[in-house]
């Protein structure tokens, strides 16, 4: 149960470091915009960007699995039928909430790859 916890707190905290990267950028700009130096625009484009599409990929990947995906959509779908199969209904419907909930949560990711890829366009040119 330790491992879970721990993956759960690394999946939000990446998806936390995601959005403030991508929101940032954008809240800022109605007040004052943010300038980097060329050295800091780099490593953010070199560094942040690939690490962030790459983690989006991931847990995209992850939610949308099978059922021998752990953490999958289809994963809580399967142990919440086993838990109502052995008689521990309460247990299946918070499986399935958490199923539920954890679709809703491709919208969100679908926003925010869409986000970190128009910065990306944005703001992050190839080397000529």
């Amino acid at each position: 149960m330790r491992g879970t916890t721990w993956t759960r707190l690394a999946l939000a905290g990446g998806a936390s470091a995601a959005c403030l990267l991508v929101a940032a950028p954008l809240a800022s700009a109605q007040t004052a915009p943010i300038t980097l130096s060329p050295e800091e625009s780099q490593q953010v484009c070199s560094d942040w960007v690939p690490k962030l599409q790459k983690r989006a990929a991931n847990l995209e990947k992850r939610i949308n699995g099978g059922p021998e995906i752990k953490g999958s959509v289809a994963n809580l779908k399967a142990r919440a039928a086993d838990q109502r199969a052995a008689g521990h209904t309460a247990r299946a419907d918070q499986l399935d909430q958490r199923a539920t909930k954890r679709q809703g949560r491709i919208g969100e990711l679908t926003t925010a790859k869409q986000k970190l890829d128009a910065f990306a366009a944005a703001h992050c040119k190839p080397a000529k």
